[in-house]
């Protein structure tokens, strides 16, 4: 029986099939990652489950989540909200959760699993760089919300997985939009024993997402 269902927004044909893979409704993103409420109302609604948990996947897309879930409340329909902030992180996540159990129980399934995940990015720069680092258009390289890496995307990319790999078992690597170099181009390498995943995922305005776990 499939008491409770993960609702996900996502940016990307690959990350919508990514998330479909794992059991997830998903609603359209688009570019900015930014849905109206309307859209994740009606995304809960359409939902077959007694249950839903919300992945909004972004910090701007929380409260549109809380108040379509406050509003799916209305109709008794049981939907939990999970403070999740990116894609990649919700989706190495989503695999712990059970569709046989209830929408608290896996919110906190989800929860756990986002507690120990890194994440990281790499994206052209979209201006120049204050400090002169890196000038619009190069790649910038992120661990959480730090700037780690710049310059030439592979490199940067090496470094910006380097930053974060420690001690890690998995790491997902996602194909974004912007990515210059294809997937069988990459030269990571990764600690002793980290499995490496790679998938293509298509969100705008990114060459890669990572996750770390």
């Amino acid at each position: 029986m499939i008491l409770c269902s993960p609702g996900s927004v996502a940016s990307g044909e690959g990350m919508r099939g990514l998330f479909e893979g794992l059991g997830a409704l998903v609603v359209d993103g688009g570019p900015t990652l930014n849905p109206p409420t309307k859209d994740l109302l009606t995304a809960i609604e359409a939902c077959p489950a007694e249950e839903v948990v919300v992945l909004p996947n972004s910090g701007n897309v929380r409260m549109a989540a809380e108040e379509a879930a406050r509003l799916a409340a209305k109709s008794d329909r049981k939907v939990v909200v999970v403070a999740s902030e990116a894609q990649q992180a919700a989706l190495a996540a989503l695999v712990e959760f059970d569709p046989g159990e209830d929408a608290d129980a896996n919110a906190a399934r989800l929860r756990d699993g986002l507690d120990v995940i890194r994440v990281g990015a790499v994206a052209p720069a979209a201006r120049d760089d204050a400090d002169g680092r890196f000038r619009r258009g190069d790649s910038v390289g992120f661990a959480g919300s730090e700037i780690v890496a710049w310059g030439g995307a592979g490199s940067t990319l090496i470094e910006t997985v380097a930053a974060l790999a420690d001690g890690a078992e998995i790491v997902t690597v996602i194909e974004g939009a912007e990515a210059p170099l294809a997937l069988a181009e990459l030269e990571l390498e990764l600690p002793n024993g980290a499995e490496l995943e790679l998938h293509r995922g298509g969100t705008a305005n990114y060459s890669w997402l990572i996750a770390v776990q």
